[in-house]
């Protein structure tokens, strides 16, 4: 039971347990991926956002969703803006190095960036999306 409980607290040790669990079982495990949401002022700026973070190998995809309309507050004021919106498809232990990088490079003061684990899905895209996102 203290084993089970240092496996799921530790990210490392929590990570070689599920990497062993689909090995041995052959099955997706809930959560190892993950869509990140992250929205940007334009589509120019959008496109150099996804392709930093493909050339960097952090995702193995980025769709590029047309103009939103947002909705938010910013310094006390409502403000009304279109945004254009990626959905980047990454390995869940690469969530804080993409997050970090993104932050790095987006201009917006404080960029959206959200994540979602992905509970299921088509098996042979999570394996495709496995082969296409290195571990390290």
């Amino acid at each position: 039971e203290a084993l089970a409980l240092l496996l799921l607290l530790h990210p490392l040790l929590r990570g070689l347990a599920l990497q062993l669990h689909s090995a041995l079982t052959g099955s997706y495990v809930p959560g190892t991926h993950s869509v990140v949401f992250v929205t940007c002022l334009n589509e120019h700026i959008a496109r150099d956002i996804a392709r930093a973070i493909m050339d960097r190998r952090l995702a193995a995809c980025v769709n590029i969703l047309p103009k939103s309309s947002a909705l938010y507050f910013w310094k006390g004021e409502l403000e009304e803006s279109t945004e254009i919106l990626l959905l980047v498809k990454t390995r869940t232990s690469k969530i804080g190095e993409l997050s970090n990088y993104v932050r790095s490079i987006h201009p917006f003061e404080i960029p959206d960036i959200i994540s979602l684990p992905i509970e299921q899905g088509n098996p042979a895209y999570l394996r495709w999306m496995e082969e296409n996102v290195p571990r390290h």
